[in-house]
């Protein structure tokens, strides 16, 4: 179905691509709204220790049902470390994560809600993410609301916060936060 070819961007087909695809071929059914459309790659790591991890949102609405909030859907339904396992394994202190209630597409069907992440280093990291819909909203169907963006942002020491795109790579130091706002996928028919 896909035959990319050079010079075209083949990187995340797994995680990324497989998102949209799944989205596409779901909505040109008419069977779904879109999804949250990425899995929220995150990566940090130094000389001493790495870690990855994928991070949820919500389900989308249906012709007949509401998403489910803070899931997986289409490529994995993984599970994150539990946060004492993170924190004792890795340095870092998992300072929020919750779900954005309101935040999925509206519709006669809501989209589940997304979440926000917050990880703030004990030590310095090189921190990767690959995520998507940070420019782009998610669709909805049959007049279905699109759902919210995505954000990334990084809380650096004196209290500035820096915007970083949705494919990007920086460094924290100790002390600094990363903060991962999942985008939500579309709502399925017009609101009432």
């Amino acid at each position: 179905m896909l035959s990319p070819r050079y010079p075209a961007a083949v990187v995340a087909g797994n995680v990324e691509t497989s998102q949209a695809v799944t989205d596409t071929l779901f909505g040109a059914l008419g069977a779904l709204a879109s999804a949250q459309g990425t899995m929220n790659n995150l990566t940090f790591g130094n000389a001493r220790c790495q870690y990855y991890e994928t991070i949820c949102s919500g389900a989308p609405a249906d012709p007949a049902s509401n998403g489910a909030s803070g899931v997986h859907t289409h490529m994995t339904n993984s599970r994150l470390t539990d946060p004492e396992v993170l924190e004792s394994r890795f340095p870092v202190v998992l300072e929020d994560f919750h779900i954005r209630r309101g935040s999925g597409g509206r519709g006669r069907w809501h989209a589940g809600d997304g979440t926000m992440r917050k990880l703030r280093f004990r030590e310095r990291m090189d921190l990767a993410l690959l995520s998507g819909h940070r420019r782009v909203p998610n669709f909805g169907m049959e007049g279905g609301e699109v759902g919210e963006l995505g954000r990334n942002f990084v809380e650096r020491k004196g209290g500035r916060v820096e915007d970083i795109e949705g494919c990007a790579q920086t460094v924290l130091e100790a002390g600094e936060a990363i903060v991962i706002v999942t985008p939500t996928g579309g709502g399925w028919g017009k609101p009432s």
